[in-house]
This record gives C-alpha cells, sequence and structure tokens, in this order.
C-alpha cells in the first residue's frame, strides 16, 4: 500500500512534470528531446488478458499528437517490485504512445537504488531495460538558500535524503520565505511527509523561533504581521500594559490564522462550526498545538483529536 512519502514523491513530479525532465538531464545525464512541452500521461496499461499495469507516473513530452519521448517515473522504497515490471511498463508506454521510452526509478535508499540500477533483463530476446536512478547519492545535499530558492523540487529531495545534516534543512528553511504564499507550505508538507521521524522533528525545531511555532513561512509572515497589528492596538491604548495585551491578541489572531492556512493549503474542508471554533480561541496553546496537528491531520476531526460524529 501506498506510503504518505510515496504519495508525496507522485505529488511533487505530477505538480512540475519538468522536474522528472531536469533530473534524467542535469543528475543522470540522460540526453533528453527538447522541448518544453512536458504532460501527464494515463498511467494505466492494459496487457489483456493479464491483469492492468499501473505504473506511479508517466509524463509525455512533446504535444498530444506527436509526442517524442516518454518518462515512466516510479518511487521504490525497498526491492518488493519484480524489476522486469518496469520493463513490461516501457514495452507498454512504447507500444501505447510509439516514442522512446526512458524508466526513473527514485529510490530514497543506497541498497534499493542499487538494486534497480542493475540492468533487467525482461525475459525477451534481444529486449534489455536499463532504468536511470535517482538514488541518495545522486540528490545533492543543498545548503545554499538561494539555490534551494531557485530549485524547491530538488531542496525538498535533499530534505528527504540529507535532512539530517541541519545546514540542509536551515537552507531548505530559508528559502520557503522567498517563495509565494501559495507554493511554500505544499513544498513543507512533501518535505515533511517525506522525511524520517528524526528529520522531521529538525524541521519543526528550525522552523521555530524562542516564542512561537513556524509550521510554514506564510505563517511566519503573517504572526509577524499580527505581532505589529497588536502591538499598534496596545500603543493605541497609550498603556504598557495596552502593548501586552494587544501582542497578545495579535498571536492568537494569527496562530488562528495559521491553522486555518495550513488546513487549506492541504485541502481539507473546515466546517463553519470548526472555523468558529478556531477563530474564536483564546488560549495560544491550544492554537500552537492546532497549528502542529494541522500539519498531518487527514480530518479537521483528526485537528481537534474527535472522531467524526463525536460530541465536543
Amino acid at each position: 500500500m501506498p506510503s504518505p512519502q510515496h504519495d508525496s514523491l507522485i505529488d511533487l513530479f505530477r505538480n512540475r512534470p519538468q522536474l522528472a525532465v531536469e533530473i534524467l538531464r542535469d543528475l543522470l545525464g540522460r540526453d533528453l528531446p527538447a522541448t518544453t512541452l512536458v504532460r501527464e500521461e494515463n498511467s494505466t496499461f492494459n496487457t489483456r488478458p493479464s491483469d492492468d499495469l499501473e505504473a506511479d507516473l508517466v509524463l509525455v513530452l512533446g504535444p498530444p499528437a506527436g509526442p517524442v519521448h516518454a518518462i515512466v517515473v516510479e518511487i521504490q522504497k525497498d526491492t518488493s517490485k519484480d524489476p522486469r515490471q518496469l520493463a513490461r511498463y516501457a514495452a507498454a508506454s512504447w507500444l501505447l504512445l510509439r516514442c522512446a521510452v526512458t524508466v526513473l526509478v527514485v529510490c530514497p535508499d543506497v541498497r534499493t537504488a542499487a538494486h534497480y540500477a542493475r540492468p533487467i533483463d525482461s525475459g525477451l530476446p534481444g529486449y534489455r531495460l536499463q532504468a536511470c536512478v535517482l538514488g541518495p547519492d545522486d540528490i545533492p545535499a543543498i545548503t545554499d538558500p538561494q539555490q534551494a530558492a531557485a530549485q524547491p523540487e530538488l531542496a525538498t529531495l535533499a530534505v528527504m535524503v540529507h535532512g539530517r545534516e541541519r545546514k540542509v534543512v536551515e537552507a531548505f528553511a530559508a528559502a520557503l520565505a522567498d517563495l509565494p504564499d501559495d507554493h511554500a507550505p505544499k513544498y513543507y508538507e512533501y518535505a515533511y511527509s517525506m522525511s524520517a521521524p528524526d528529520v522531521r522533528r529538525l524541521l519543526e525545531e528550525i522552523m521555530k523561533s524562542t516564542t512561537w511555532p513556524v509550521y510554514s513561512p506564510f505563517a511566519r509572515e503573517h504572526y509577524g504581521r499580527g505581532r505589529e497589528e497588536g502591538r499598534a492596538e496596545g500603543k493605541a491604548e497609550g498603556k504598557a500594559e495596552g502593548i501586552v495585551e494587544g501582542e497578545a491578541k495579535g498571536r492568537e489572531r494569527e496562530a488562528a490564522r495559521m491553522v486555518l492556512l495550513v488546513l487549506a493549503a492541504r485541502g481539507l474542508e473546515v466546517p463553519d462550526e470548526a472555523r468558529e471554533r478556531i477563530t474564536t480561541c483564546a488560549d495560544l496553546a491550544q492554537l500552537e498545538a492546532w497549528a502542529s496537528r494541522a500539519v498531518t491531520a487527514s480530518t479537521v476531526h483528526d485537528l481537534f483529536g474527535e472522531t467524526a460524529g463525536e460530541d465536543r
């Protein structure tokens, strides 16, 4: 059954198909046709009378009426898949699209990468597949924030593979601040879901300040804005306690906004009752706890620690 890491990697390639082309050209030295047209193709191959075959992702270079190259993207965390299946994917793609086919196997594990890097004998005389394998050794450890901002997909993969190096996560976190608000939370979620538990903890640590947690760069921006608004409120009252109270209100307001923004970025539906519960909460610690849960929650009920239909 696909894992969150598997699904996030596929989403990363699906949301930016050109990434597969860049990896094959720039990291693995593969010669591909020069075209800016890259689209996703149906990844289910019918081989009647046998069962359907379904690759993780199929990308096609060139116009629909004249494809010039196909890339079959497979995510493999272990060696459980028969390598000959990859040869069948390539053959089925060639039969369907009538163009050259490259199989790109992304392996977060070194041993798995070595397994699929070997030539694959299909069993059919004369047909031997050599898949292109992207393993940990092929993914650079990006420690320059400017490079991470310029190549956010590659920086996300770098966190997955090299995230135990603090500078890699620091560069990634710094780069997020330069990305648009609607993009940054997606990359944060990809990196978080694809990483090992210890890397996740480092991500959380680095994405915090001394007084509040930053779960995404847009939260950093909005929180800071709320803190300034709260300070302005307090100063307008002309009292020292007003400044403190205004800042507290700003923190609460922006923490609530942060929770809602994370939920929205992850595509989770927020009923009116839940939205009101979040926006009216005056407990900053509770809001921060909800923000933490929002990163991995499957539903809004998970955010509150409830099951669907359970009374509060």
